[in-house]
């Protein structure tokens, strides 16, 4: 997504070195009479054991599930962008973000993206704004295209080590722009689109 200077905001999480790892202790023994329920008493130990374990080990590692923010979240529009390269033309699925909330938004909190699927933002003026991965976890690439639709620079962007707290990274082309696109990371490269292609949108009401 774009930074906060104006609109958006768009992975694995690494575990730390050292993650413990627990067990459960042998259960004493008990007599022949208690000891089906004795092993019934145990088990239940060994499985309360094992899921403190596990939340635990979760925790440490930072795997929790992103904080989705609270009340109405923005509308996105639907459509399609054609690229032209080459006398070939690709055909993306897009979400479309042309307003403030939408941009703010974009593909945050997003655990999968389709491969013929990406994130428009279309601003209301020519302008270098950044992208930063803040509480994004998927790996993406970034087209920026210029008010004629034509493809002007193609970046990579990581996911953070933490995205929810960061620091992220911002993602800046060397050149203005209108509009810019957001996919998984390497499609430009897979569907052969480089910077010079041309791009068409059609709008699905």
């Amino acid at each position: 997504m774009p930074t906060p200077r104006e609109p958006d905001t768009h992975g694995d999480l690494q575990a730390p070195p050292g993650a413990l790892s627990q067990g459960a202790m042998p259960a004493p023994r008990a007599s022949a009479a208690a000891a089906p329920a004795a092993r019934s008493t145990a088990r239940r130990r060994v499985a309360a054991t094992l899921v403190v374990a596990a939340i635990g080990t979760a925790a440490l590692w930072g795997l929790r599930e992103p904080s989705v923010p609270a009340g109405p979240q923005p509308r996105f529009g639907r459509g399609t962008l054609v690229f032209v390269q080459d006398g070939r033309r690709v055909r993306l699925a897009v979400e479309i973000a042309d307003t403030p909330e939408a941009r703010a938004q974009g593909l945050m909190y997003r655990r999968h993206l389709d491969e013929d699927a990406g994130m428009l933002f279309v601003f209301d003026e020519d302008a270098r704004w950044g992208f930063w991965m803040k509480n994004t976890f998927i790996p993406l690439s970034i087209g920026f295209l210029d008010r004629s639709w034509r493809l002007l620079e193609i970046l990579d962007m990581a996911v953070a080590a933490d995205p929810e707290r960061g620091p992220w990274p911002i993602y800046e082309p060397a050149r203005p722009y209108r509009y810019a696109v957001e996919v998984n990371q390497g499609y430009f490269l897979r569907r052969g689109i480089t910077p010079g292609a041309r791009a068409e949108l059609v709008v699905h009401n």
